[in-house]
């Protein structure tokens, strides 16, 4: 099998297929219908849901469509401009919806109830109540209907288009690499840190050192980008302030569905415990024969200890461990992965002007998850396609619900692409024939600990200061670089003694348009998973039915009732959360024991 790339024509059969004109003139279509709409009856509102409801999976489609092909191939002119044509479609969308929303959100309970009950079939707008109720709670931040539309038609040139910016800037980029002999390589920045990942020992410091200056060359562009995205979205704040105050982190939790008390309680646990993120950094450096790890390093694969550049994985072999490790848990998460390779639903393969990073989309009109990323040939790459398909995977137990039940947050987004590393890590430990063996899937537990619990935090931490003092005004670059390895040094301590000042750029995280703080739900998913996972062995059979329910559930709830339903905790409480961290805290343990039964490696 070589490593594949996908094939989207289930969805289209590419940019020039009359599908796509056929779909955008129906969505288009859609407007002067709902105009004629009343949106002071129930009955307008319920024609508005049902009508509109259609046209949007289209939109979604496309949307999905066309960001797949811009991931692979940065610079394809047709699918940026395909883009704009759908996110102003979008736009029009949301706005064409405004006065239907804002009247549900003012209706009385009685008559909120009322059109609840509308509907048959898969028309019933009772599907609707969780999605509505949320919506409902944001009735003392809403503007006028003029105000809301204008804000989503300032979107498309404004947030977005600052979002695309850093797209196009990182996915055309060409860094070069100085190596150890004198020689030069150049390739795409997402070649480049795909290398970090691998056990290239000889390039993962110049790869490193190449992605930094190339931040660096262009570091007033993403300065540019922060400060228009945070200025737009403070200001956007301000505006909506005008009943009770907005704070920053509002529009964040509210999407994550979590209550501050519970952000507060895990980042409380997160910044007392960051010692065993820290030991875990520690031991992984005696293995790299350093005092202290080094940032390239950082996401590494393990070393050999016999003085190699450690295993490598061919895509074949990758899937094979994933589908091994997901039949232990059930067959049917196994005919899963099957079903992705037989589809060509994973995109894989490096490519030149492939954008960074990895992620699980889907094709709305048929449920079709997607998987992205860029194989290396790492343990860790097996991990992030383990994660990934976790993701897809929790799309495919949801596809026979309605839509609007499927929209889960990232807190419990991560839960399922969490869960699917810990089963590929445990799977691998129980074959583990050697020490050495054993210390690999160590090794990625203690990654996995220093990453999110002290990279995460820190790119939360990093981003809460920031917006704090953006109120003041604008940030240089050299403040940038300043408040993030002020930040840095205070997670990492004395684990590493080299600070990535220039992680507010490279980190695609910190410009996306679409939302804040993409940050804190995986340390939320990390922990959470923990959780659910050690419910595997003391649940046996009936785990995976639980397991699946849990997962259908998490479109429809807050994240603290799917944590009261399904563990019975409350996830507000210190204590949810340092249970978590003690089952890691043993895993680091073990990992120091480990390493200390191996002689012969650097000290």
């Amino acid at each position: 099998m070589n490593t594949p790339s996908w094939d989207l024509s289930i969805a289209y059969q590419d940019l020039n297929d009359p599908k796509i004109e056929q779909d955008l003139a129906s969505v288009e279509a859609l407007f002067p219908e709902l105009a004629k709409l009343d949106s002071t009856s129930l009955q307008g509102l319920a024609s508005a849901l049902a009508k509109q409801q259609a046209e949007r999976v289209k939109v979604m489609t496309l949307s999905a469509f066309v960001n797949c092909i811009l991931s692979v191939d940065a610079a394809d002119e047709s699918a940026k401009k395909l883009l704009g044509k759908v996110n102003v479609l979008q736009s029009q969308l949301d706005q064409a919806m405004t006065p239907f929303m804002q009247a549900i959100v003012k209706l009385s309970l009685e008559e909120f109830d009322a059109l609840l009950e509308m509907g048959e079939g898969e028309e019933a707008l009772s599907s609707w109540r969780f999605l509505l109720e949320r919506e409902r709670l944001l009735k003392p931040q809403q503007l006028s209907v003029a105000e809301e539309q204008l804000l989503t038609a300032l979107d498309v040139d404004g947030k977005l288009a600052w979002g695309r910016l850093y797209d196009n800037i990182t996915g055309s980029l060409k860094v070069t690499l100085q190596l150890p002999d004198g020689q030069q390589e150049r390739m795409g920045l997402s070649q480049a840190a795909s290398i970090l990942y691998g056990g290239d020992s000889l390039r993962r410091e110049p790869a490193w050192r190449a992605i930094s200056n190339a931040m660096e060359a262009h570091q007033e562009s993403f300065a540019a980008i922060l400060n228009a995205l945070s200025g737009a979205r403070l200001t956007e704040y301000e505006k909506r302030s005008h009943s009770q105050q907005v704070h920053f982190l509002d529009p964040s939790l509210h999407t994550s569905r979590i209550e501050k008390a519970t952000l507060d309680a895990m980042m409380t646990v997160a910044k007392d415990n960051r010692h065993i993120g820290q030991k875990a950094g520690l031991q992984m450096a005696r293995l790299f024969g350093t005092d202290k790890l080094k940032p390239w390093d950082e996401m590494a694969s393990m070393p050999d200890l016999s003085g190699g550049d450690g295993s490598s994985y061919s895509f074949a072999e990758g899937i094979e461990i994933i589908r091994d490790a997901f039949a232990e848990v059930d067959q049917e998460m196994a005919d899963f992965v099957d079903m992705m390779v037989e589809k060509k639903l994973i995109d894989a393969a490096p490519q030149p002007n492939k954008r960074l990073g990895a992620y699980c989309t889907k094709f709305a009109d048929s449920r079709t998850p997607l998987v992205f990323m860029t194989w290396g040939g790492s343990m860790s790459d097996v991990l992030t396609l383990a994660h990934e398909l976790g993701h897809a995977f929790h799309n495919w137990v949801m596809k026979d619900m309605p839509l609007v039940q499927t929209r889960y947050p990232m807190t419990l987004a991560e839960t399922a692409s969490i869960f699917a590393e810990n089963v590929v890590r445990d799977a691998l430990m129980a074959k583990a024939d050697s020490e050495q063996e054993k210390l690999l899937m160590l090794w990625e537990e203690a990654q996995s600990a220093l990453a999110l619990m002290v990279n995460i935090p820190v790119r939360y931490e990093f981003e809460k200061a920031y917006y704090e003092q953006r109120k003041e005004g604008e940030f240089t670059p050299d403040q940038l670089k300043k408040l993030m390895s002020e930040t840095w040094q205070e997670w990492y301590g004395d684990a590493m003694d080299e600070t990535n000042e220039m992680f507010w750029a490279s980190k695609l995280h910190f410009s996306i348009a679409e939302i804040s703080f993409y940050n804190y739900p995986y340390l939320f998913g990390y922990l959470f998973s923990k959780g659910v996972y050690a419910q595997r062995e003391a649940k046996g059979d009936s785990f995976y039915t639980d397991y699946t329910a849990l997962l259908r559930d998490t479109g429809s709830m807050t994240a603290e009732e799917v944590v009261e339903k399904h563990l019975g905790m409350d996830i507000r409480q210190p204590a949810f959360w340092q249970q978590s961290v003690d089952m890691v805290a043993k895993q680091i343990e073990e990992f120091a024991s480990v390493i200390g039964k191996f002689n012969g490696f650097r000290k």
